[in-house]
C-alpha cells in the first residue's frame, strides 16, 4: 500500500520559492521516498512533521510507503526502491554481516521504547508475567525486533521463551490482531492502533505494554544504504531536519494537540481513540527529545540480539551509525 503525500502548501511555496506555476515550485523541491516498517501512531512524530508541512520547509517532496515489516523495507531500501528505509535497526547488523557491497547505515533514532502491547483474551487487572507460562501467544517473526523484545521481557522475569509457553511466529506481520479473533491463542503481541481495536471490538484486552516492561530499547531507526549518504548529505541533513521539528513538537504540545496534527493519516479512526493511543506512547515516554542513536542504545541493541540468538557478530557501532545529522539537526 502507497501512501502519496503532497507536502506542498501553495502559501508556504510563495514564500520560499515565490508565486511561479506549481510545476516550477514542485521542481525546486526533492523527491525522497520513505519506506516505514508500519503505518502506525507509534511513530507520531513522523507524522506531524508532514502533516505541519516540515519537509516541505526544508525542501522535500515526500512519499511514504508502507513495508509492513523490516525485512521488506530493508529489501525496498537495498533494491533502490527506497530511498530512506525506518524500521528496526537490527537489519542493518543482519545486511553488514552478509558482507554486501552497499550495506545500510543508521542515520536517526525516532523511539526509545517498545511499540507494542500484550493483549489477553479475558481482562486481567493483576497481570503478571509469569502469568504467561503455559500459555499459548500469538507472537512477531523470528529474528523481529517485537519478538526479540518480547524474548528479552520473558527472561528478564525468568521465563524461557522456548520451553514455557507457546509463541507461534507463522503469521504475516499486521496479520496477528485479526488472527486472534478467530483461533484458540490466550495472549496477542500487538501494535497500535490493533491493540486498542481489539479492546473496542470486546475481543481482547491489553494487559501490559511491552515498551515499559523492556526500558529504553532503540526499537526504530532511519537508514540508508551508504552510497546514498554520500552522494546525498544535503538531502538526509534536510530530512533529520524535519524530523526533529517533529520531535520539538510531540515534547511541546499536549497528546490532544498531537492527535488533532496526525488524525488526516489515520482517517480510519476516531479522533478520540488516536487520543487515547498517543496518550498510552506520550506516557511511557516513548519519544526521544532528539535523533541522536547514542552507542549505548546501539549495545543495548546488540545484546538483545545476542539473547536471542540472532547476533551474527558483534559490529562496530562507528560502521553502522552517522550521529552527523541528528547533532546538528538537534543543534
Amino acid at each position: 500500500m502507497k501512501k502519496w503525500i503532497s507536502l506542498l502548501l501553495t502559501g508556504v511555496l510563495c514564500l520560499t520559492a515565490g508565486c511561479g506555476s506549481g510545476q516550477e515550485q514542485s521542481a525546486e523541491l526533492t523527491p525522497v521516498t520513505l519506506n516505514e516498517v508500519a503505518h502506525s501512531i507509534f511513530y507520531a512524530p513522523q507524522y506531524v512533521a508532514i502533516e505541519n508541512g516540515y519537509f516541505a520547509e526544508e525542501g522535500i517532496d515526500l512519499t511514504l510507503v508502507t513495508g509492513f515489516g523490516a525485512d521488506k523495507v530493508a529489501t525496498a531500501l537495498v533494491s533502490g526502491e527506497a530511498d530512506i528505509g525506518f524500521m528496526g535497526s537490527e537489519s542493518s547488523i543482519y545486511i553488514y554481516n552478509q558482507n554486501p557491497d552497499d550495506y545500510i547505515v543508521n542515520f536517526a533514532q525516532l523511539t526509545q521504547r517498545a511499540g507494542n502491547f500484550l493483549v489477553a483474551r479475558e481482562p486481567m487487572d493483576d497481570f503478571r508475567w509469569e502469568d504467561l507460562k503455559g500459555s499459548y501467544v500469538l507472537g512477531g517473526r523470528k529474528g523481529g525486533m517485537p519478538q526479540m523484545v518480547f524474548e528479552f521481557i520473558l527472561k528478564k522475569n525468568n521465563i524461557d521463551p522456548a520451553a514455557d509457553l507457546s509463541i507461534d511466529q507463522s503469521i504475516d506481520f499486521g496479520s496477528t490482531a485479526a488472527a486472534f479473533t478467530g483461533n484458540d491463542a490466550e495472549f496477542t503481541v500487538e501494535f497500535e492502533p490493533s491493540a486498542t481495536a481489539l479492546e473496542t471490538e470486546g475481543v481482547g484486552y491489553v494487559v501490559a505494554s511491552l515498551g515499559e516492561a523492556s526500558g529504553y530499547v532503540p526499537y526504530t531507526a532511519y537508514s540508508v544504504k551508504q552510497s546514498y549518504l554520500a552522494e546525498h548529505p544535503d538531502v538526509l541533513q534536510a530530512f533529520t531536519n524535519a524530523l526533529q521539528k517533529g520531535m520539538d513538537y510531540v515534547q511541546s504540545h499536549t497528546p490532544e494537540e498531537i492527535a488533532k496534527v496526525i488524525q488526516p493519516q489515520f482517517e480510519e479512526t476516531d479522533l478520540d481513540t488516536i487520543t487515547k493511543i498517543v496518550t498510552r506512547y506520550y506516557e511511557q515516554d516513548t519519544w526521544k527529545d532528539n535523533l541522536v542513536f547514542e552507542k549505548e542504545s546501539f549495545d543495548l541493541l546488540q545484546n538483545i540480539l545476542q539473547e536471542a540468538g540472532e547476533l551474527p557478530a558483534w559490529t562496530p557501532y562507528e560502521n553502522l551509525v552517522n550521529t552527523e545529522f541528528a547533532v546538528k539537526a538537534a543543534e
